[in-house]
């Protein structure tokens, strides 16, 4: 039992990581880190799980997330404003013609995703 709870533990921790720095690049979307982390926070660390879910950043999200597999759209149209927003940055910053069109691509299937994700009433 103690191995699952340490395994949960090092992904939580790796998945929050990741989400974190997934606020300022866009080529790490935050929102499916964060929500991993919660999931593995809760089966191994409850202080960390409460952190997590408490938290002002995101504990909207996840909690909307985890009761109705739903955001709202207020939260959905802040997620797909500050998407687009890095990716253009990030397109305008780089020189290359080709990772250009691999952001633009990107960014597209990102705001693709972010659209189907159903909104609560």
């Amino acid at each position: 039992m103690a191995v699952k709870r340490g395994f949960f533990l090092i992904i939580g921790l790796c998945s929050l990581v990741l989400g974190l720095i997934g606020i300022a690049l866009p080529l790490l979307p935050t929102v499916p880190f964060i929500l991993l982390a919660a999931f593995c926070f809760a089966r191994s660390n409850d202080r960390l799980h409460q952190w997590l879910v408490n938290h002002p950043w995101f504990a909207e999200g996840i909690h909307q997330w985890q009761s109705k597999r739903a955001l709202s759209r207020t939260l959905k149209r802040k997620a797909m404003i500050m998407s687009s927003l890095s990716f253009a940055i990030s397109i305008v910053i780089v020189p290359i013609i080709w990772v250009k069109f691999m952001l633009l691509c990107m960014m597209l299937i990102l705001l693709f995703f972010l659209w189907r994700i159903p909104e609560l009433e």
